[in-house]
């Protein structure tokens, strides 16, 4: 199975061909570059590059969130459209559940993982997840105990500590901005580095889709967790504007 797999939740994201349990390629975006302007043609150069013409991708995988709102909703419509060319299927997949699949390598059953996506405003997209025996990649092998959330930081491991749970290990680019708010509250809690996250969705996708669980490109919708600001701030003007007529 050829699986072709995107992430566009942070600036750089990634790319990745994965073929049945493998990564054959997987590589970081060029920062210097928006999404928009690079995309499809990262996703064509690593599948063109060992043979794979788009046609014979078997399944499209995407970050569906949360992350960057732009980043989003092109990664996403960047899916979308190459799986709509050769009538494909998506698996979309959470950029948290991702990091929580990487970072259980070598972990024992009933660790606990913190991912934390930096979500700016000093805030952080976060979510707890317990490691079980289950095979890596599967849907089994990390159950979601707390999130997907976002909120400042230290409130964030502050409720954790209250409900009685200490994460082993936090990965995430939030983990890493954040690190001294994390040693602090739980000093031992070990951090890892931000990895690439497409390969992961890649062969988190191969294992779904084998399952049946790939969906029709047009079902995909993004988790956003936090409202988008234009949303935030059309609700304001209309408030600014309601309030306005009154006087």
């Amino acid at each position: 199975m050829n699986v072709l797999a995107l992430d566009t939740t942070v600036r750089d994201g990634s790319v990745a061909l994965v073929v049945d349990d493998r990564i054959i390629h997987e590589r970081r975006g060029d920062r210097s570059r928006s999404h928009a302007e690079r995309l499809p043609s990262e996703l064509v150069t690593v599948a063109v590059k060992h043979g794979v013409a788009l046609a014979d991708v078997d399944v499209f995988a995407v970050a569906a969130g949360p992350g960057s709102f732009t980043g989003l909703r092109i990664g996403i419509a960047t899916v979308q459209g190459l799986a709509f060319v050769d009538n494909r299927r998506v698996v979309a997949v959470s950029a948290l559940e991702a990091l929580a699949q990487l970072a259980s390598s070598g972990l024992a059953a009933g660790a606990i993982v913190a991912a934390w996506i930096d979500a700016q405003r000093h805030d952080v997209y976060a979510a707890l997840y317990r490691v079980s025996d289950a095979a890596e990649w599967t849907p089994e092998r990390v159950t979601s105990i707390m999130g997907p959330r976002v909120g400042d930081p230290t409130a964030i491991l502050r409720d954790s500590a209250h409900d009685g749970v200490t994460p082993d290990v936090c990965i995430g680019d939030g983990s890493v901005r954040y690190a001294d708010v994390i040693r602090q509250a739980s000093p031992g809690t070990r951090i890892i580095e931000t990895p690439l996250l497409a390969g992961a969705i890649g062969r988190m996708a191969a294992v779904r889709a084998q399952r049946g669980e790939a969906v029709d490109p047009a079902a995909i919708q993004p988790l956003y967790v936090r409202r988008p600001d234009a949303e935030v701030d059309r609700e304001r003007r209309s408030v600014k504007e309601g309030t306005a007529e009154r006087r």
